[in-house]
């Protein structure tokens, strides 16, 4: 099993919509677990920019959950639940986008290898 297959499918299917573009109801508009919509699929997409966002939404669920990590050590009034699943949401996010990471770079070498 490969860690992309570990992923909820809820995190995956933002991403991948975004990446693939919706078309002709391929797939349904939805609303990202992250809190963002989805674009139609009329819709330019420039592909640095989707990834920059995507790694901004990345950053700041990292920064929620140190928050959190931090107001629970500090004895502020959060739930030891509610900090762990910032935590595991944060990690899964940046997970799946070191995912992505690693496949861009795959197909980077593979068409780097072709010999022209």
């Amino acid at each position: 099993m490969s860690a992309v297959d570990r992923f909820s499918p809820s995190l995956a299917m933002p991403l991948m919509a975004k990446l693939l573009g919706r078309q002709s109801g391929q797939l349904p508009a939805e609303q990202s677990p992250l809190g963002t919509q989805l674009e139609p699929a009329n819709a330019s997409v420039d592909f640095g920019s989707l990834l920059g966002q995507s790694v901004a939404e990345v950053n700041s669920l990292q920064n929620q959950s140190t928050q959190s990590v931090e107001e629970m050590l500090t004895g502020g009034d959060v739930q030891p639940a509610e900090v762990f699943a910032s935590v595991q949401k944060a990690d899964m996010a940046f997970r799946m986008l070191l995912q992505v990471r690693n496949k861009l770079m795959q197909a980077y070498e593979e068409v780097n290898a072709i010999r022209i």
